[in-house]
């Protein structure tokens, strides 16, 4: 249910358990990160009274991106940050701590990004962190339509929204680069397996021992510019439509 009014403050333990309790069930249910980031957007969207759009940036060894965006504005303003190379989103990462905008048309920390973002109809930015161990992933970010849309109990939910959120998202990005890395390891064993039945088709049609039959199927693949693994397939697949 969404709530557009700031109501009585709870105690920071049942705030807690409360996110938390949905975080849990989106780490138990959800597998690849770009779905996770975009519950969590929804989940902020939801948690911080005034905000009318939210987002993920991720920052990492691929670039600047922005991932489950609840709307096309806050994609815009996004890139916008990452295009003029300022913005809360980028400061909070850096600094790894809350940055909070009351007015875009007035603030003068990032007048660049505030110029071209304001026309997007969106006044007021937060962006808290998302920080798991030692590692910065990003930001959790929500903007308003109006200005001084939130305040210091607005950060609170943010900050405990994004500390959440990250927990997900380290998790999210654990299983993804395991399920790679697995792929990537069944992958290098067909290629491997396939390698030696390449090798056994060579040793009987030409009459020579492992070692040379191996050279030949490198040498050719250096010949024709593929991998190893295309000349074998080639080679296997030559020997099957011979015995055809």
């Amino acid at each position: 249910m969404r709530h557009d009014q700031a109501g009585p403050d709870l105690p920071l333990a049942d705030e807690l358990s409360a996110i938390s309790a949905r975080v849990s069930g989106l780490l138990l249910s959800e597998e690849t990160v770009a779905t996770a980031l975009g519950l969590v957007s929804s989940m902020a969207l939801d948690s911080v009274p005034g905000a009318v759009g939210a987002g993920v940036s991720i920052l990492d060894e691929r670039g600047r991106r922005s991932s489950g965006s609840t709307d096309a504005r806050v994609e815009r303003a996004d890139a916008l940050q990452y295009e003029l190379d300022q913005g809360p989103c980028l400061a909070a990462a850096a600094s790894r701590r809350l940055v909070r905008v009351d007015d875009l048309t007035t603030d003068r920390r990032w007048p660049r990004w505030a110029a071209a973002a304001a026309p997007l109809g969106l006044l007021a930015a937060m962006s808290a962190p998302l920080v798991a161990g030692d590692t910065a992933l990003g930001a959790l970010k929500v903007y308003a339509a109006q200005p001084g849309s939130f305040d210091a109990r607005s950060e609170h939910l943010l900050t405990l929204a994004a500390a959440q959120a990250a927990i997900l998202v380290a998790n999210a990005q654990t299983r993804e680069r395991a399920r790679r890395h697995s792929d990537e390891l069944r992958a290098a064993v067909r290629s491997r397996d396939l390698v030696s039945t390449a090798k056994g088709v060579v040793m009987a049609r030409h009459g020579v021992p492992e070692d040379v039959a191996f050279t030949m199927l490198v040498s050719r693949s250096h010949e024709e510019g593929g991998t190893l693994a295309d000349v074998a397939r080639a080679v296997v697949e030559s020997a099957v439509r011979r015995r055809r």
